[in-house]
């Protein structure tokens, strides 16, 4: 259950009229990124569901255990470890699960449906992942027509416990909606599409009780707006617009994966922090790299990365070479990147070696590299931007030919920020978007080039 039916590559099917066009950036720790339903009126607190979709983007570094909801000191909902654990009032009534839930380039969705009328105790308390039921291993369920914390008068938090900043979740959330006294199954919120990938439904035919609210982050003017109808709406802490993506459950973008842990490693056994949506990369003092969670074989591709210095390395990499900890991860094969510290474009694969291409201009700290892949042409080729200008333009990488190739970055010492379309915390001041409207770049992409998200992806890759 690592993965379940996870969104990660939704065909063309899955565009069945209903779409998702924002999702929330949380960041854990330093971010201190929450929010909350602000002192809401008591509901039914016997019979409730949640529902809502999230995208993991860490799984370690901070408290082991990341938080999903509270509700006053006894009604917690979190991840533990890579779990779910729910706790309906206190420890007496703490639930376990033991299916594992890590696959950071997907979306899940999660709805727990409460109802203590139930007469059968295993009844009381639902789960679902992807339209999957998600077991609990142990017996401690609550007891008949037993009430909760869940749903009382106290503040209803999301990606923290209790509102004090601490255990913490880094990820996008996406359609969240509490429903008031009903305890609904998983095919109120989504459904299979043609090809057995779970896909969000429009929530507006749902009753939603009282104290019910649908968060969807729809409007950027209004960002906690409920769309229920109740104007029951979310206060935001260290939230903005600015933490408004468009990576969402039916349009799944890429970002870089913190899985590949010996990647990210330099010579000493430092490893890089990614952050931020998936898109910021904080380096250590040695060379060490990261790549990407979604690779292409063919179509034409684009993304962007701003970098703090010259000692970094960016470009594609393929998937069937990790190094082990202490290797330099630039200086493998099947690797397509601009040396931004040496100004020049490097070619290596394993029937070729490393062939160099000059690169016109000079690098600077801060800079907005843009990167274009073409693997439908003959040859295949890679045109790297500095700030809008192509300064190498057409290189010829067959030797990628009938490879994977995933974006990929090494550095020396060196933070980056990423942009491949749905958020990223360098400013956008033009807001170009790919022929599709996908993506939002700071310059735009070249012409029959396309972000990397799922929709592009389901009609060009």
């Amino acid at each position: 259950m690592d993965a379940l039916l996870s969104t990660g590559a939704i065909p063309a099917a899955a565009d069945s009229g209903y779409n998702i066009d924002n999702s929330l950036k949380c960041q854990a720790n330093s971010g201190n990124e929450w929010f909350y339903r602000n002192s809401p009126t008591a509901g039914n607190k016997r019979t409730f569901t949640f529902s809502f979709w999230i995208k993991r983007t860490q799984l370690d570094g901070y408290e082991a255990d990341n938080y999903l909801m509270s509700q006053g000191s006894n009604a917690r909902f979190h991840f533990a470890g890579h779990t779910l654990r729910f706790m309906f009032d206190g420890n007496s009534t703490e639930m376990e699960a033991a299916g594992k839930l890590r696959d950071i380039s997907a979306w899940y969705h999660i709805v727990l449906a409460i109802d203590t009328t139930q007469a059968t105790n295993t009844n009381r308390v639902k789960a679902y992942v992807n339209g999957e039921s998600y077991a609990f291993n142990n017996n401690d369920w609550p007891s008949l027509n037993q009430e909760s914390s869940w749903m009382s008068g106290t503040n209803m938090y999301f990606n923290t416990r209790d509102g004090d900043g601490s255990y913490d979740n880094s990820g996008y959330w996406a359609e969240i909606a509490v429903v008031d006294g009903q305890a609904l199954a998983p095919t109120s919120f989504g459904e299979y599409n043609d090809d057995g990938i779970w896909i969000p439904k429009d929530l507006s035919d749902i009753t939603f009780g009282n104290e019910g609210f649908w968060w969807n982050f729809s409007d950027a003017s209004n960002l906690g707006a409920d769309s229920s109808g109740n104007s029951n709406t979310a206060t935001f802490n260290n939230l903005t617009t600015a933490d408004l993506a468009t990576d969402t459950p039916t349009n799944n973008f890429c970002t870089w994966n913190p899985l590949l842990e010996p990647l990210q490693r330099d010579q000493y056994g430092n490893v890089r922090t990614i952050s931020e949506g998936g898109t910021k990369v904080t380096g250590s003092t040695a060379w060490g790299g990261v790549k990407g969670t979604i690779g292409v074989t063919n179509g034409k591709w684009y993304w962007e990365n701003k970098a703090s210095g010259n000692d970094t390395i960016i470009g594609w990499q393929t998937d069937n070479y990790t190094p082990d900890s202490g290797t330099n991860s630039h200086n493998v094969i099947d690797t397509v990147a601009l040396y931004q510290d040496g100004n020049y474009v490097w070619i290596k694969d394993s029937t070729s070696g490393r062939n160099d291409t000059s690169a016109s201009g000079t690098n600077a700290s801060g800079q907005i590299m843009g990167f274009a892949l073409d693997l439908d042409s003959s040859p295949q080729t890679a045109t790297f931007y500095r700030n809008g200008s192509a300064i190498a333009s057409n290189v010829n990488i067959d030797g990628a030919t009938g490879k994977t190739l995933f974006p990929f970055m090494s550095q020396y010492n060196q933070s980056a920020e990423t942009n491949f379309g749905a958020y990223t915390t360098f400013t956008i001041s033009s807001s170009n978007t790919d022929a599709n409207g996908y993506g939002t770049f700071e310059y735009a992409p070249p012409s029959g080039y396309y972000a990397i998200c799922t929709k592009n992806l389901a009609e060009y890759g």
